[in-house]
C-alpha cells in the first residue's frame, strides 16, 4: 500500500493520520477462476500471422502513440455479441466494447445480414447524389428527437462532429467562446482538444483557441454533494448536508459556472457543451431514456453522435435545428465519405436491433442489477471508493481508502486489471488518474454475464489484498 507505511497485514481504514485496523484479516479464499458463462458460437481457426510478427510489426510500422491495454497485449481474431476471442481462441467478456461502440453486440446477426446485402449493392457515391439508405436513416434517426432537433449532418468520428458543432455554434452566433466541463473528452483534433480537459491529451502546442472550462459537478470527488445528489440507483457513500430530493450542491455547481462566464469569457458565447453523464450515453444505454441529455429535461440546440451509433462502424453525426443548419447553408460545406450508403444501413441496422432486441429495457434491467452487485464490492473493499452510472455505462473508482479519495497507486490498480484479463473480462479505465474502471459492455449483455464479471472483479481485489498482506 501507499503512504510509507509498507505492506498493511489487515483491511484498514485511515482517519485523521493514523490507520485503523479492522478485525477482519484476508484469508485466502480465492478460486482459481470463476467459471464463465457458456457460449455456443465456435470461433473460426486464427491463420494470420503469428504473435511476435504482429508485435514487431505493430513496433515498427503503427504510430508509437497507439498505446495497447496489458502487460502482453491482447491479440483478437473474432467477436459475437458481448465475447471476443483471441488468436489462441480464448473467450473474453468485453465489458468495454470497443471504448464504448459495440452497442447492439460484435457482429450482431442483423446489422452484418444488412452490411452484406449493402456491400453487394452499393458501397459509396458521396452524397452529392441521392441514394434510399441516407434519406431513409435520416428520417429514422431525427424521428428519435424531440423538436425542434431534426437536421442531420453525418460525419466519420466524433471528434469530426464536435468540431463541426463548435464551427456551426460559432457561426450561428457570430461568437467565438465555447465553456466546457473540466475531465470531459470530446475529441482529439486540434480544434476540439481545447474542450478535452484531461492532462495527457494536452501535446503543449497550441490548439482550440477560445476555449474555456468550468468545475464539473462531482459528488464523490468534488467540494459539494453526496449520499443524495445522484440520478442513479446507487448513491455515493460521501456524506451529504442535503436533503432527499433536494439537491443543494446544484446551487454550488451553478454559481461556479456563473463564476466562470463572469471572469473566464466575453460577455456572450458561442455554446456551451457537455456530456450528459461525463461518457457515452446515447442509444438507450442509460436505460431510462434514448438520449442522455433527455434525462436532465432539457432540449439543446445541437447534439453530436458517435460511438454507439454504427456498432463500430466508422460514422458519427451532428443533428441541430433548421435555424442553425441555415448558419452552415450561407456557403460550401461538404463531407465525402459522411453518410455513405453503407454507413447509413449500417446505423439504420443499428437502430432496428436496438429496438428489437429490447435494449433499452435490458440497460436499464442489466445496468442496474449490476450496479447494485458492484455496490456490495464497494462496501465490503475499502479501496473501492466509489460505484456510479446509469444503466450500461458504469465508473468504479479505485482508492487508497474512503476518507482521503486518493487514487489507488498505477501498479495495484494494473495488476487488478491484469488479474480480470486473465481471468476473462475486459474492462476499460479512465479518470483524471487512470483510477476507474469504465464498465460499458455491449447492451446484450446478460444477468449470468454480470454474476461472472462481478465474481471475477470481486476475486481479483480479494488476491489483491492478500498481497498487500504478505
Amino acid at each position: 500500500m501507499s503512504g510509507g507505511l509498507g505492506p498493511l497485514p489487515w483491511g484498514y481504514v485511515r482517519r485523521f493520520g493514523r490507520v485503523v485496523f479492522r478485525q477482519q484479516q484476508w484469508k485466502s479464499t480465492v478460486s482459481t477462476h470463476p467459471k464463465m458463462p457458456p457460449c455456443d458460437f465456435v470461433p473460426e481457426k486464427y491463420k494470420s500471422y503469428p504473435y511476435e510478427r504482429i508485435q514487431k510489426i505493430r513496433e515498427q510500422n503503427i504510430s508509437p502513440s497507439l498505446r495497447m491495454y496489458y502487460k502482453k497485449p491482447l491479440l483478437l481474431h473474432q467477436g459475437h455479441m458481448q465475447w471476443l476471442f483471441d488468436y489462441e481462441g480464448r473467450r473474453y467478456l468485453d465489458l468495454f466494447a470497443g471504448i464504448v461502440t459495440v452497442s447492439v453486440g460484435h457482429c450482431h446477426p442483423k446489422v452484418t445480414v444488412a452490411t452484406q446485402k449493402q456491400l453487394a449493392r452499393l458501397w459509396h457515391t458521396t452524397n452529392i447524389y441521392m441514394h434510399p439508405s441516407i434519406h431513409e436513416y435520416a428520417e429514422k434517426l431525427a424521428s428519435l428527437f424531440p423538436d425542434p432537433l431534426k437536421v442531420i449532418y453525418l460525419t466519420n468520428s466524433g471528434s469530426e462532429a464536435n468540431d463541426l458543432a463548435m464551427f456551426m455554434a460559432r457561426l450561428h452566433t457570430h461568437n467565438f467562446d465555447i465553456i466546457s466541463f473540466r475531465g470531459s473528452y470530446h475529441g482529439g483534433s486540434p480544434y476540439t482538444l481545447g474542450l478535452t480537459s484531461i492532462g495527457p491529451y494536452k501535446h503543449g502546442v497550441a490548439n482550440g483557441f477560445g476555449c474555456s472550462t468550468t468545475m464539473l459537478p462531482d459528488v464523490f470527488r468534488g467540494p459539494w454533494g453526496g449520499r443524495h445528489c445522484r440520478d442513479s440507483p446507487v448513491q455515493t457513500l460521501r456524506k451529504c448536508s442535503c436533503s432527499k430530493g433536494v439537491c443543494h450542491a446544484n446551487n454550488q455547481y451553478i454559481e461556479q459556472f456563473k463564476d466562470t462566464l463572469n471572469t473566464s469569457v466575453p460577455k456572450t458565447i458561442a455554446g456551451f457543451i457537455a456530456e450528459p453523464i461525463q461518457v457515452q450515453t446515447g442509444f438507450g444505454r442509460t436505460g431510462s431514456h434514448f438520449w442522455g441529455f433527455q434525462t436532465h429535461d432539457v432540449v439543446p440546440d445541437i447534439v453530436t453522435l458517435a460511438k454507439g451509433i454504427g456498432n463500430g462502424f466508422p460514422m458519427a453525426a451532428v443533428v441541430t435545428t433548421k435555424e442553425i443548419a441555415n448558419s452552415l447553408a450561407q456557403n460550401l460545406h461538404f463531407n465525402t465519405f459522411g453518410g455513405s450508403p453503407l454507413a447509413c444501413v449500417v446505423g439504420a441496422a443499428v437502430l432496428d436491433a436496438i429496438e428489437e432486441d429490447g435494449l433499452q429495457k435490458n440497460s436499464r434491467d442489466v445496468g442496474t442489477y449490476m450496479l447494485l452487485e458492484l455496490a456490495k464490492l464497494r462496501d465490503k473493499f475499502e479501496i473501492v471508493g466509489d460505484v456510479r452510472g446509469k444503466g450500461l455505462m458504469i465508473g468504479v473508482e479505485m482508492v487508497t481508502d474512503k476518507h482521503s479519495r486518493h487514487p489507488l497507486p498505477a501498479e495495484e490498480i494494473n495488476q487488478i486489471w491484469e488479474d480480470c484479463k486473465d481471468m476473462g473480462v475486459l474492462l476499460g479505465r479512465g479518470g483524471l488518474y487512470n483510477q476507474t474502471f469504465r464498465i460499458k459492455p455491449p447492451m446484450c449483455i446478460t444477468k449470468k454475464d454480470v454474476d461472472f464479471a462481478v465474481e471475477v472483479f470481486h476475486t481479483a481485489l480479494q488476491r489483491h489484498m492478500e498481497r498487500a498482506a504478505k
